[in-house]
Order: structure tokens, then C-alpha cells, then sequence
């Protein structure tokens, strides 16, 4: 099967798991227990029956389930995600003025992750014995346990009071003068902190896996070739070694999209974040249903997106992959 054919397959299948992923969660939302109606009558301070039943019907929701349903996914198949119940707004505008700071927070922590966790498997790997890889194994196994909000919450009571090296809150500091460049830092300096919470429990299952396929693919035999042919060690590890191993981690890091989308809803969270996990957390509590599908729609587009990115480079960076037997 060539690229451009398996790339059009992936896509044709990826549309009917986007509309399967639209009825599922639309389904689940609307099981749920709750009544928008009474959200947003409680925001305007309490109000009678007769008001929650006018409610209901300018929202659609005394319609049937399966009406409901048909004018979302005809809606949705427009691009038209509907209204916020909470914030009165479009959907697709509170998502779109969000994501780009949820995308910059996940693709900072995977790229960060991904890169550490791969030096640090790669150094381990060199001495399996010695203390450095003890080292990265125990980092490795505390990084793992830890979870997300209590490493957040940890770093947040070290650079708050002990050590107030990095802003704990917010995405830039409005007091902030200057240029693009001048904006730019002051982002990367609050991104910091959230960033590095996020990636530590995935740099810890990278360098343990790089690791682990290192020591395996440098005891097989084309290594000990190589080193008979009297390869440089360097050649050997960057060329033969880590091109092979970084294939399964390369795999990890693209399934892992989505438990990292989930993972940066607790981190936005704590660190005040202005992402869609943010916004997902405020729309929950409020019982906002089109702004919590919206974001589940938008996660799993991402997620799927993902997933093609990644069997995709998997083929580019092994031919073997796909080809005919």
C-alpha cells in the first residue's frame, strides 16, 4: 500500500469515528443527571416554572432526545456548534480563542518529554548498571507516580514562596511593555511551570521505554557487527541504535495525545491556564452542554489527527511498515 493510498484510507475512516464520536457524547452529555435550565435561572437569581419552561424552549431542550440530536449533527456538519448556555457566546468562537494556548501547552510538554525522556533512556542505557541509570529509573518511577495536580500544586507552593523564580498563574502578565519578542518571554516564562508539570509523567515513561528498547536492540547481533567493522560508538548509537528504538516511542507519544489533552484539564486548572481544559472545567459546572461538546469534539478531532501524524511518520521513518508481503 503506498503513502498517499494509506493516508486516504485513514482519513475515510477517521470521518466516520468523528461522527460516531459526535453521537456518542452527545448521548452521554444528555444521560447525564441535571438541568441546564436551572444553571442559567440560577444566574439570573431563581425564577418560576413558567421562565424555566421559556428557557427550555429557546433553547431546544424540551424537544425530544432524537430531535435534539438531528439538529446538532445537521448543525455540526455546517460547522455551526450552537450557543453557550453560560457564556452566551458561540461555541466555536470560545473554542477557537482557546485552543491555541491548550496546542502550545501540549505540543511544549510532548516536545519536552519526548526529547529528555529520550537523552536520559538513551544515557542509562550506555551503563545499564551503573548510578546514572539507578538515577533515571527511580526520577523515572516517582515522575510515573506522581499525580499531575499534586506535582502542580508542589511546584506551585516551591515557586510561590521558596524559591519565586516563575509566575504560577495566567498566560502573560498584562503589565507587560515592549515588542513581540518582550510578549514572547514573558509567555514562555509562565509556560514554564504548567508545561513541566504536564511532560514529567510522560518524560518518565520515554526514558524508561528508550531505555528499555536501547539495551535490547545493542545486544543484537548488526551491533556486534558494527563494533567488529569498528563503527565509532557515537555512529553506533545515533545512527543504528536510537533510529531503531525511537520507532515504539514514536508510537507511545502519538496514542498518548489524548491522555495528554486530558492531562493538561487538571494542569490548566491549577496553574489558571486560559485552555480549553479551563474552559472545559467552567462549562462542566455550569452544565454548559453545546461549549462541553464542543470542546469533546475539538479533543477528538485532535486525537485523531494525531494518531494519522503518527502512523504516518511511522511509515516515513520505517519503510517496512504497510509494504506488501
Amino acid at each position: 500500500m503506498t503513502f498517499l493510498s494509506a493516508l486516504i484510507r485513514r482519513l475515510a475512516w477517521s470521518i466516520l469515528l468523528i461522527f460516531a464520536v459526535l453521537v456518542l457524547n452527545f448521548l452521554l452529555i444528555h444521560m447525564a443527571p441535571g438541568d441546564p435550565a436551572d444553571v442559567i435561572a440560577g444566574e439570573m437569581g431563581g425564577a418560576t416554572q413558567e421562565m424555566l419552561d421559556d428557557i427550555r424552549k429557546s433553547y431546544g431542550l424540551d424537544k425530544p432526545l432524537h430531535v435534539q440530536l438531528w439538529v446538532y449533527l445537521s448543525r455540526a456538519v455546517q460547522g455551526d456548534l450552537g450557543n453557550s448556555f453560560f457564556y452566551n457566546s458561540s461555541v466555536l468562537d470560545l473554542i477557537l480563542s482557546r485552543i491555541g494556548p491548550t496546542l502550545l501547552l501540549v505540543i511544549t510538554s510532548l516536545l519536552f518529554a519526548l526529547v529528555i525522556g529520550t537523552a536520559l533512556g538513551v544515557i542509562a542505557a550506555r551503563k545499564p548498571n551503573g548510578y546514572l541509570s539507578y538515577f533515571v529509573t527511580i526520577v523515572s518511577i516517582v515522575g510515573y507516580a506522581a499525580p499531575i495536580f499534586w506535582t502542580g500544586l508542589m511546584l506551585v507552593i516551591l515557586f510561590a514562596s521558596v524559591i519565586p523564580l516563575f509566575p504560577i498563574s495566567g498566560m502573560y502578565d498584562i503589565r507587560t511593555e515592549g515588542g513581540m519578542f518582550v510578549r514572547g518571554m514573558d509567555v514562555a516564562h509562565h509556560l514554564v511551570l504548567p508545561a513541566f508539570t504536564l511532560a514529567i509523567v510522560y518524560l518518565a515513561q520515554y526514558s524508561r521505554l528508550t531505555r528499555a528498547s536501547m539495551l535490547e536492540i545493542l545486544g543484537s547481533d548488526y551491533i556486534r557487527t558494527a563494533r567488529a567493522k569498528g563503527v565509532s560508538e557515537f555512529k553506533i548509537y545515533s545512527k543504528h541504535a536510537l533510529r531503531n528504538a525511537i520507532l515504539p516511542i514514536v508510537t507511545i507519544a502519538g496514542l498518548q495525545f489524548g491522555s495528554v489533552i486530558s492531562g493538561a484539564v487538571l494542569v490548566e486548572t491549577v496553574f489558571s491556564w486560559p485552555g480549553l481544559g479551563t474552559l472545559a472545567f467552567e462549562s462542566i459546572l455550569a452544565r454548559d452542554y453545546p461549549t462541553i461538546l464542543g470542546i469533546l469534539f475539538f479533543s477528538a478531532v485532535l486525537v485523531i489527527i494525531a494518531n494519522i501524524i503518527t502512523d504516518m511518520t511511522y511509515r516515513l521513518v520505517d519503510p517496512r511498515v504497510g509494504a506488501p508481503k
